[in-house]
């Protein structure tokens, strides 16, 4: 079964504000089983618009990673998140099928 993610845009306005949303997403992303693949870092824009803070989330599946987004646990945590920054979120499911051979 493939995994979901979260792939997750972040420009944050308010880093008081946002420290407090931080803080209360981890109940939600402790109860769903969330693991954090890429969270903040440096990186490189090649194509398109940026933004300062970049996010990947792993959860079991997709159904999964809905779930914790639509949760009462992620909405209470999102209240803190308004007003202090502007995300993109994008929940998608990942892909288990064949991948290209390594060159020699």
């Amino acid at each position: 079964m493939a995994k979901g993610y979260w792939i997750v845009n972040v420009e944050v306005s308010d880093p008081a504000a946002y420290g407090q949303y931080v803080a209360a997403n981890g109940v939600a992303f402790s109860k769903y089983g969330a693991r954090f693949l890429v969270r903040g870092g440096v990186h490189t824009v090649k194509e398109g618009a940026g933004r300062a803070r970049n996010v990947v989330i792993e959860f079991k599946d997709y159904a999964t990673a809905l779930a914790c987004y639509d949760s009462p646990e992620y909405q209470h945590a999102v209240s803190f998140r308004a007003g202090a920054a502007n995300a993109n979120i994008l929940i998608i499911e990942g892909y288990d099928g064949a991948q290209p051979e390594p060159q020699q």
